[in-house]
């Protein structure tokens, strides 16, 4: 889901809701022109969207602590994490859809997403990453890092078994596919936003999530609560 729901807000405000590196450096940047003596100091529209961004983004991950109370590997909180992952996600879609705004913007400085249920939409889809993200995180795998993809790539190319290719190799090959599936879910994420509009695309999106809440019912429980 992270490309994919990256590939609306990006193609709308040039904004990321899971990659946060962007969204502090443009913060800081923001920050930065209140020292220049030569240009009025100014806070545009894409600059608050990245602080929405970044705020709402930490608040999910707080979300996400609950499941230290629950169990991170429980199959309770898997399925009731990616339940409110769900309903970020169908408010996101919803305010969009009511802020009746365009999907795609031709300029950095000028999003197509401006208005107050915009910010709403935003903030509710980064709510949803950053939850994903510390989901992903407790459960300590090799998909563990579900939204900062440099590490991933850094980790990847560091492998020491990157080139054996002729036998399987979980922490090789695991990187490679969420590499993939980030990749792609990109690329379906603007093909729909192209042929449907933001809205439609975002509800889809809460049909995947939905449809992952269910699947948790069926994967087996991990043994024991502990959160490392």
């Amino acid at each position: 889901m992270t490309g994919f729901t990256d590939a609306v807000t990006y193609s709308a405000t040039f904004i990321w809701c899971a990659f946060q590196t962007g969204n502090s450096l443009r913060l800081a940047l923001a920050f930065a022109r209140l020292f220049d003596t030569q240009h009025e100091p100014t806070f545009d529209v894409p600059d608050g969207l990245a602080l929405c961004s970044l705020l709402m983004f930490v608040v999910g991950a707080f979300v996400g602590r609950l499941g230290d109370k629950l169990g991170c590997k429980t199959r309770l909180w898997m399925t009731l994490g990616t339940f409110v992952q769900t309903l970020f996600t169908l408010v996101a879609t919803i305010a969009i859809w009511k802020s009746h705004q365009g999907s795609i913007a031709d300029d950095p400085a000028h999003p197509a997403w401006t208005s107050v249920l915009s910010f709403v939409s935003i903030g509710c889809m980064s709510m949803s990453m950053g939850l994903q993200g510390i989901m992903g995180r407790r459960i300590n795998t090799q998909f563990g890092t579900t939204v900062v993809f440099t590490s991933t790539w850094c980790e990847l190319i560091a492998d020491p078994k990157l080139f054996n290719i002729r036998r399987f190799v979980m922490s090789r090959d695991h990187k490679i596919i969420a590499i993939i599936c980030m990749f792609f879910g990109g690329v379906a994420g603007r093909v729909l936003v192209d042929r449907f509009g933001a809205a439609a695309t975002l509800a889809i999106g809460t049909c995947i999530r939905l449809v992952t809440t269910v699947w948790w019912f069926f994967i087996p429980e991990a043994q024991g609560r502990i959160c490392l």
